[in-house]
């Protein structure tokens, strides 16, 4: 399983909504309920989810799905 389908059963579990299918540009925007709130839920289940955890400035500055897959990614990998 690649890094966006872990991804996406993180963000269908958070939202329950079974039809999100996320692309790197995917933003809050495109998802329904994805308000300050569910982000930080959200983040906390990608942190457990891959073991790993976010800084405040990371949290605050990604922009879309992409930039958070990058960051979890390169946590991944070090």
């Amino acid at each position: 399983m690649n890094l966006y389908d872990q991804l996406n059963e993180v963000f269908r579990e958070v939202f329950a909504d079974d039809s999100i299918q996320l692309t790197p540009e995917t933003t809050a925007d495109d998802i329904e309920g994805w308000d300050s709130l569910s982000h930080v839920n959200l983040m906390i289940a990608v942190e457990l989810k891959f073991g790993i955890e976010f800084t405040q400035k990371e949290i605050r500055s990604f922009d879309n799905v992409g930039q958070m897959a990058a960051c979890v990614q390169a946590k991944l990998t070090k």
